[in-house]
């Protein structure tokens, strides 16, 4: 088990270049006029849609820990989580910076009146107290079961991100539906694992 945790531990550096490495190029392409027509519009989706995919690859990462030989894979989900934040963040002040100009008034309006834009957001709300809390020295203040509570927060902050980009899609809407059913069914794995499986076996 120590060997797999300083195996795990070994690939932090290039699982982090390699999540990270999409963000700095679209940001270049951005800057460089390589994003097509409307750049803006362009690097938010992808900014948010990496968001996505690495929210939900911290779930499947989640579920892999269960498994017995792959348990010490927990160590990175810490990371990963960040980096989904990291992506969440970039999607975020793209659309009130570059695509509104911090136009208060009108995001606010935007958000209470257009329902994907309202999800986006709240699951935006959601993450930010698990990334505030993804550190040993919360664990140790507010209590391992706090702390467990406060990062479920993960699964209804997937589900609405999938909504969102489910909302978003116009046309073929077979990939954001993938990704609903994947949340889905990673959830109702957690809510068995935890709820239902030790009802079983008492």
């Amino acid at each position: 088990m120590i060997f797999l945790t300083k195996h795990y531990q070994g690939f932090k550096p290039i699982i982090l270049l390699a999540l990270i490495a999409p963000s700095l190029f679209w940001i270049f392409q951005f800057f460089n006029g390589k994003l097509g027509v409307n750049p803006i519009e362009k690097l938010m989706d992808k900014m948010g849609l990496m968001a996505l995919r690495v929210i939900i690859l911290t779930l499947i990462i989640s579920m892999l820990a269960d498994i017995k030989s792959f348990k010490s894979i927990v160590i990175l989900r810490r990371m990963i989580g960040l980096i989904a934040f990291y992506y969440v963040c970039l999607h975020f002040l793209t659309y009130i910076i570059l695509d509104h100009f911090f136009d208060i008034k009108f995001i606010l309006k935007d958000i209470a009146k257009r329902p994907f834009i309202t999800f986006g957001f709240i699951s935006f709300i959601c993450l930010m107290p698990l990334a505030i809390t993804s550190n040993k020295f919360s664990i140790k203040k507010l209590g391992y079961k706090i702390w467990k509570r406060i990062h479920f927060l993960i699964y209804p902050a997937a589900i609405l991100s999938s909504l969102h980009f489910y909302m978003l899609v116009r046309a073929n809407k077979t990939e954001p539906f993938i990704y609903i059913m994947i949340v889905c069914c990673l959830l109702l794995y957690r809510i068995f694992k935890r709820i239902i499986f030790p009802y079983l076996v008492r």
